[in-house]
């Protein structure tokens, strides 16, 4: 603008105006500075940040998560178990590798008896039949061989056999432990199903990736009622912390994917001596519009940890204040002042830091003395940032990050300021950001959801291995025993399943 100004005026009054105008560009050249490192910033992130998917990664994760959503489906049509002494014939027969002779063999001998349970005669052996089912147990193979003799009645010529138990996968292969293994891997250490497929034929077993897909479907067909259960309970508490966060899936008629969401809710009263045992719930939506949240916590009465999200603000509506309430994430204020990259921020991390010294202090303590000592130490340091912020805003450009920052987190104060009355409620919500985490690390490897479907047989998976974690137990392990006895085991006696019944029991 200024550029070409070669003489300097004398008349003061010129003076002034010239002075004027230089610090009118000096302040505009400023701010387009400050917002060019801004963006210099993110797109430095984003450039050395994790790199595009590749083309045949892709398109292994569109196959794989289609026959999961195949077996899923078919799992769901399967009759209930026969409970007749001898197993219904499979409407067709496939033909199947022997499993490998190099792994252990163990025998278990299932025997209808040695008298007749029509006349009373002494029953002789006319033969076996051997079903063979591959197991995992943690570091090795086996194939345990399940032999059930076939006996007459020397008086009445009846023939009787031993009913085969109730399998995971009815007539499959797989045994429990196998199957908890593969949805352990691939949902809880990110392996895609065609790298486990690698390394189990390194081991002398030859598993395709399609038949791991199928397994994944199955089981988590069978696994939802379980599923189903801990979301129950996780809406049942006096408070919850609420995430999302983004996945590709693709979209419906076409090969282009679109941003679908996998919401959690997590329920944690560790904090404050609650009686109730953690759990985390999943839910996979196409989209991340504000009813999916608002469907998800219908009929749900407490408080809520949540972000910034506007499609929360659905599940605080007028009509439901006294049934729900929203308690923001100081964590987001903060990192909503970092990202604007100023040495303000020193300020706020050191009074932030104060407010987080006093809740390491009271963790564990029941809520009434947590509020007790909040209101008496923290909500001073509280007040005081709120003023701090308010007095910083005029003193900085309206378009600056910075102060973008600082109204946004002065908006999100009020929503978190119930913590210092409430000794149930946190001062963040890194509980439900940490749930969301493993999702986050998974999407980097499987990369992908190939369908709706798919995404509903993740959800469940996450939700049962990450609730199992949360209890501090081997996810690998409950799923084994779980898997061992779900499908005969009824829908009402459900909760003794869940992972901390297994803990009580494995003590």
């Amino acid at each position: 603008m200024l550029k070409d100004l070669d003489i300097t005026p004398e008349d003061p009054a010129e003076l002034r105006a010239v002075n004027r105008l230089l610090a009118d560009e000096v302040k505009a050249l400023s701010l387009k500075v400050e917002q060019l490192q801004h963006q210099l910033h993110g797109a430095n992130r984003h450039r050395f940040g994790s790199k595009s998917e590749g083309l045949d990664q892709l398109n292994l994760d569109l196959l794989e998560d289609a026959e999961i959503v195949e077996a899923a489906e078919d799992q769901a049509k399967q009759p209930a178990p026969s409970q007749e002494g001898v197993d219904p014939k499979p409407k067709r027969k496939h033909s199947r590798k022997p499993l490998p002779d190099h792994l252990d063999r163990e025998d278990e001998e299932l025997s209808p008896g040695d008298e007749c349970g029509r006349c009373g005669g002494n029953l002789r052996t006319l033969g076996e039949d051997v079903t063979e089912e591959l197991e995992y147990v943690p570091g090795r193979f086996k194939v345990k061989r399940i032999i059930r003799p076939r006996k007459a009645c020397s008086w009445c010529e009846a023939i009787v056999q031993a009913p085969l138990p109730s399998r995971p996968i009815e007539r499959g292969r797989p045994g429990p432990g196998l199957l908890a293994h593969v949805l352990v891997s691939k949902y809880a250490d990110h392996l895609p199903l065609y790298r486990l497929s690698q390394i189990f034929a390194r081991e002398g077993v030859d598993l395709d990736r399609s038949t791991m897909a199928d397994w994944v479907g199955r089981s988590t067909a069978l696994l939802e009622p379980l599923a189903d259960a801990i979301g129950r309970m996780v809406r049942q508490g006096p408070a919850l912390f609420a995430d999302d966060t983004p996945i590709k899936m693709l979209a419906p008629g076409n090969k282009k994917t679109k941003t679908a969401r996998v919401w959690t809710y997590v329920r944690d009263e560790r904090a404050w001596s609650g009686q109730s045992p953690p759990c985390a719930w999943y839910q996979f939506t196409v989209d991340r519009k504000g009813e999916h949240p608002v469907a998800h916590l219908s009929g749900y009465k407490g408080w809520v940890h949540a972000d910034g999200y506007s499609g929360f603000n659905g599940v605080f509506g007028d009509d439901k204040a006294d049934e729900m309430a929203a308690c923001a994430c100081t964590t987001q204020v903060r990192g909503c002042l970092l990202l604007a990259g100023q040495r303000h921020c020193e300020e706020v991390i050191r009074r932030i830091a104060e407010l987080y010294a006093i809740e390491k202090e009271i963790r564990g303590m029941p809520p009434e003395d947590r509020a007790t000592i909040r209101q008496a130490r923290a909500k001073p340091i509280f007040d005081a940032l709120e003023e701090w912020l308010q007095t910083q805003l005029p003193k900085i450009s309206g378009k600056s990050p910075l102060a973008q920052a600082i109204r946004y987190a002065l908006g999100r104060m009020p929503k978190a300021r119930p913590y210092l009355e409430l000794g149930h409620l946190e001062l963040d919500n890194n509980t439900a950001e940490r749930a969301v985490k493993p999702v986050a690390i998974g999407r980097k490897n499987w990369m992908f959801s190939g369908s709706q479907g798919g995404g509903k047989a993740m959800a469940i998976a996450y939700t049962l291995i990450e609730t199992a974690k949360l209890n501090g137990v081997d996810p690998q392990a409950w799923l084994t025993w779980v898997l061992g006895q779900v499908a005969d085991h009824k829908i009402t006696r459900l909760d003794e399943l869940l992972p901390w019944r297994y803990a009580a029991q494995a003590a």
